[in-house]
């Protein structure tokens, strides 16, 4: 059955726009994105089976071009779409970071990080740089490993954060595991960033760990 013979209030967009796009499952949101579906399958029946292809949205959206374009329904055009709205988001919510304090807005930097980190297939590791009101200065992809652990060096850190002058910074790295919880090797490796960050008089306000759609804070746990 065409989404246009379903009951109005059950239709993905008209029920966006009585109830909130909130009020979407993954799902209808992606069959609003994809507008039409295949033969046989409408947008919603498409949208189910690429999540259930590609996992989860944040998969879906990490996805490179041929892995995109090989579901079937799917091509170049449709994957240049969403990677446009991927960077409009991304730029929206730097934005958001830029033009705030960056511990008042913790949703904002919780969301750019699961955009730039949640989906990737190997770790890499990120420094929100601050001023001394806490508003972000710049970011950076510092360091990228394998699978299983990236080389952090300390000195390479405190060289990128006196070069932006910034008076905080905002740590992150993904895994790729999909589990957020941190290992000793992290807490470990926060700590000594941690020391040596403090010989130039520079906060760690935050280390966030991300894995799919999950962040953990270090804040929030009490071992900053």
């Amino acid at each position: 059955m065409a989404i246009t013979d379903w009951p109005e209030g059950d239709r993905p967009r008209e029920k966006l726009l009585q109830r909130g796009a909130a009020a979407l499952s993954d799902a209808e949101l992606l069959a609003i994105f994809l507008r039409v579906g295949v033969p046989g399958k409408s947008a919603v029946d498409l949208a189910r089976d690429l999540l259930v292809g590609f996992g989860s949205l944040t998969r879906l959206f990490a996805a490179d071009q041929a892995a995109f374009s090989a579901f079937p329904g799917m091509g170049p055009a449709k994957f240049a779409q969403l990677q446009a709205v991927l960077e409009m988001s991304r730029r929206a919510l730097g934005e958001t970071m830029r033009h705030g304090d960056a511990l008042n807005s913790p949703g904002a930097v919780r969301d750019w990080l699961r955009l730039n980190l949640g989906g990737l297939g190997h770790e890499v590791f990120s420094v929100v740089f601050l001023d001394a009101q806490n508003r972000v200065l710049a970011t950076e992809e510092l360091f990228r490993g394998t699978l299983t652990q990236t080389s952090v060096y300390p000195r390479e850190l405190v060289k990128r954060t006196l070069a932006h002058n910034a008076a905080g910074v905002i740590l992150a790295h993904n895994h790729p595991s999909g589990v957020a919880e941190p290992s000793q090797a992290d807490r470990w490796l926060t700590d000594q960033l941690k020391t040596a960050l403090g010989l130039v008089d520079v906060r760690v306000l935050d280390h966030f760990i991300v894995a799919g759609s999950a962040t953990l804070s270090f804040a929030e746990r009490g071992w900053l």
